[in-house]
């Protein structure tokens, strides 16, 4: 044992990288599944379990500089053999026991589940986690694991247990296993009914923003910086209370608070704001506040944030002039550096950017007034493809 970990604490990595340097994909893969069956017979020629050794073996080359390289080479085998290995856990299985004393496994599941749950939740109270948090991740680790099995297999192999025992317990590890998703979701779904009856809405008080954005997420906080930096005063409104305490502790301004909801808008100064910024990831939620600001506040700009094209055509409906597509300036921007990278000059990628977008903001226009015939946004389609391509080549 001591020499399976020094030859892979200092062996190892050189010889993975001599392999890299002068083999190809299929060679490193075979040289980890050679390294994993390799020690895997040496534990079973020092008398040790085959599966203690391929579980070092992995351990081993999960810790080398090449685990990203050898995770992506093994992926294709990993589901097959993973199942494999679960059909022969699944064949072992004495499920005649099971229905002979179902409230007995049952139980011994539960209580080992309990258990489990318990020693996870003290550990990560001891850290000072939420004790929402403690559950829900003591919930998620309470499943008696999969090497459970092997050392079950181990252990009758040897007469230190004996058969019968053996199936009760891989009875209970599967049982675990099978009722920790549902066990994990109930207890998430409960912490949040918890927090949604425990925890009211603040009570803003703004002053006179000239911008109201409505979400606070990676999108709207982008919007705030750069309002902050300029020294326009804003109100930001987000709906979940640990994002909120998150961003107040890193100086920023921001409310709890539900921007679907008319009262919170008003107290947040929507009456009087200039814009109202719609940076909601919720498509029937950004609908919601449009409509409200449409009808309680119309002399205000509306900015909204559309996922896609789909969303577009919606906002468009809605009569939201101002848009944006979540990820069509990064993609433009994206594209303007490949065509750098190709050999167009700054200058050039950015006009074959803009009129692109020009394109491609006329495409909508026009594919919105034809939203619901599909194929007559088909034939839109083909033939913006052409107008474009007939565009670039003439420029």
């Amino acid at each position: 044992l001591a020499f399976v970990i020094v030859s892979g604490r200092y062996f190892l990595n050189p010889l993975l990288r001599m392999i890299s340097h002068h083999g190809n994909r299929e060679v490193m893969t075979a040289a980890s599944l050679l390294i994993v069956v390799g020690v895997a017979e040496l534990m079973v020629l020092a008398g040790l379990s085959m599966g203690l050794g391929a579980f070092i073996a992995g351990l081993l080359l999960a810790n080398s500089k090449f685990r990203h390289q050898l995770e992506t080479d093994i992926e294709p085998f990993k589901g097959i053999l993973l199942g494999l290995f679960f059909i022969a856990v699944g064949m072992q299985m004495n499920l005649a026991l099971l229905f002979a004393e179902p409230f007995r496994i049952i139980l011994c599941a539960l209580a080992l589940m309990t258990i489990k749950t318990l020693v996870v939740v003290g550990l990560l109270r001891a850290q000072k986690f939420s004790l929402s948090e403690c559950l829900f991740m003591g919930v998620i680790l309470s499943q008696g694991g999969e090497f459970g099995f092997v050392i079950l297999s181990q252990a009758t192999g040897s007469g230190l247990v004996t058969q019968a025992l053996a199936e009760e317990v891989t009875l209970i590890i599967a049982l675990s296993m099978l009722l920790t998703v549902p066990a994990a979701l109930t207890v998430r779904y409960l912490s949040r009914e918890k927090k949604g009856s425990d925890q009211k809405y603040e009570k803003i008080n703004s002053d006179t923003p000239e911008v109201i954005i409505a979400g606070f997420g990676r999108f709207g906080q982008i919007v705030g910086r750069i309002l902050a930096a300029n020294h326009i005063p804003f109100t930001a409104l987000d709906k979940d209370a640990s994002h909120v305490d998150f961003i107040r502790a890193m100086g920023n301004q921001i409310f709890y608070g539900d921007a679907s909801r008319l009262d919170l808008l008003r107290a947040a100064g929507i009456e009087q704001a200039k814009l109202i910024v719609v940076a909601i990831d919720d498509p029937a939620v950004v609908l919601q506040i449009v409509h409200l600001a449409k009808e309680h506040c119309p002399n205000a700009s509306i900015l909204a944030r559309a996922r896609d094209r789909g969303m577009a055509y919606s906002l468009h409906d809605a009569g939201v002039r101002l848009q944006v597509r979540e990820t069509f300036e990064s993609s433009l921007q994206a594209a303007a550096l490949t065509l750098q990278e190709l050999g167009y000059t700054e200058g050039q990628a950015l006009e074959k950017i803009d009129m692109f977008r020009v394109h491609d903001e006329e495409l909508i226009q026009e594919a919105f007034r034809h939203r619901n015939d599909k194929d007559k946004l088909r034939e839109i389609a083909n033939e913006g493809r052409r107008e474009l391509a007939a565009l670039m080549a003439r420029d």
